[in-house]
């Protein structure tokens, strides 16, 4: 009798748990007549860096489009929901949409237990993209300092991430009209291009000693191998 009343007890906890959280139909989440797709296109076409958009798989757009609660009518649905991801020069910085054979990182799915546990949950902040160095790009909900909405870099020479005062729009455009070569100025070393053509876009260069230790402050110095970017995460959540 006990234990059938704790499954109860449980039972109702779980379901009042997921009550909470209300989540949007995707008739509500597409947004037929204000799709910030065609600016995507538009900002692609007068790029100054070069764009790759990723094709996306219909079924996962959806899903991952109603996983993440977010409208088309701003260019982060609209990347979830129309491509599996964009692919900034030839997959330097790799911002998340809805998941693609060269970049496997979903955008919910790839938060999900990191920055949120449910779906539908408000998480605290967002990853959003990362780089070939092992940075991490976060969306801030509201840990990461007052100017909610903007973007940080985790940056692998750094162990607190920094703000760039861009909001998520702001770093889209960036990241296709931007100065990449003088943003990563200190990330890169002598012939970094052609480690750089060996490395596909689900992996990044782990640094040995790492870069935020005296020892590592030359990265013309420091070991570089190729690691999955679960790796990556793991270790710099470890250091957080």
């Amino acid at each position: 009798m006990k234990l059938k009343i704790n499954i109860l007890i449980l039972f109702l906890i779980t379901n009042l748990s997921f009550a909470q959280i209300k989540m949007r139909e995707l008739n509500e989440l597409i947004n037929k007549n204000e799709d910030a797709i065609s600016l995507i296109h538009e900002w692609k076409n007068n790029a100054k860096n070069k764009i790759q958009i990723l094709e996306n798989d219909s079924l996962k757009s959806k899903e991952a489009l109603f996983n993440s609660q977010v409208s088309t009518r701003s260019p982060m649905g609209a990347i979830i929901f129309h491509t599996g991801g964009i692919l900034i020069n030839n997959g330097w910085i790799r911002i998340y949409g809805s998941g693609n054979e060269k970049l496997n990182r979903n955008l919910p799915e790839w938060n999900k237990g990191k920055t949120f546990q449910n779906y539908g949950e408000k998480p605290n902040h967002l990853i959003i993209a990362d780089d070939a160095v092992g940075g991490f790009f976060l969306l801030n909900g509201g840990d990461l300092g007052n100017d909610l909405g903007k973007i940080y870099y985790l940056s692998p020479d750094n162990l607190e991430p920094e703000a760039l005062d861009l909001s998520y729009t702001d770093f889209i455009d960036f990241c296709f009209n931007g100065n990449i070569e003088n943003f990563y100025k200190d990330l890169r070393w002598k012939n970094w291009e052609n480690d750089f053509k060996a490395l596909n876009t689900n992996e990044a260069f782990m640094f040995y000693p790492y870069l935020w230790t005296k020892e590592g402050k030359n990265i013309n110095k420091v070991q570089k191998t190729k690691v999955n970017m679960v790796e990556i995460y793991k270790l710099r959540t470890q250091k957080l």
